[in-house]
């Protein structure tokens, strides 16, 4: 779930003359100019605004820059992608509702503790919304990974979870190595996690 942020001028600011100062042309033309370069530093202000949101899930490139993303965890912790660099990160998107997600997480979870000594990580991002969190909580104490709910995360540079369960893969360089969009069966087994995963945890970088 992706958000994004708007530069807005604040509505509670108001100007006004003097009670004891008659309003004159040079007075309303003076306001007039001041209006205006108000208005255009606060659109400039939205341009740049515009110019810094995170990338769209249509720009992700396998082989370039995985975006940032951060898991705030059940527990409160805050773990980063950005900060896991040296390491296999896998970023999955799941929801209790959801059968298959439900199916994949036992194997995800088993594989991510046989093969944490190597180096990987599993950030796990729970579609549900806050007043499902007893359900996330009973899901997450069986998972060997960290478990958090997206709407207290951010991850916005991997589009909106139209679609789950998906997950991204990203190598020790930081590099977006497996694209969850882009795969018809996006649900991780055994065979899928020793073929997409298992080679990157065998390189040192």
């Amino acid at each position: 779930m992706a958000t994004q942020r708007n530069n807005r001028g604040n509505p509670n600011v108001h100007h006004r003359p003097m009670a004891s100062a008659p309003i004159g042309p040079t007075t309303l033309q003076a306001g007039r100019r001041a209006w205006l370069q108000s208005a255009a530093a606060l659109g400039l202000l939205g341009l740049s605004g515009l110019l810094a949101l995170p990338a769209r899930a249509d720009e992700l490139k396998v082989g370039q820059p995985a975006p940032p993303a951060t898991l705030v965890t059940l527990d409160g912790q805050r773990l980063s992608s950005r900060s896991l660099i040296g390491e296999v990160v896998v970023l999955t998107f799941w929801a209790t509702w959801c059968d298959p997600c439900r199916e994949e997480l036992p194997v995800l979870s088993d594989y991510a503790a046989r093969h944490a000594d190597q180096g990987l990580r599993v950030l796990g991002f729970s579609l549900d919304a806050p007043d499902r969190l007893g359900k996330v909580r009973a899901v997450a104490r069986t998972l060997s990974f960290p478990i958090g709910l997206l709407a207290d995360s951010s991850a916005s540079g991997y589009g909106r979870m139209w679609r789950i369960p998906v997950s991204f893969v990203i190598d020790r360089a930081g590099l977006l190595r497996d694209n969850g969009w882009d795969d018809a069966q996006s649900v991780w087994t055994p065979e899928r996690l020793a073929r997409v995963v298992s080679p990157l945890l065998t390189r040192k970088s």
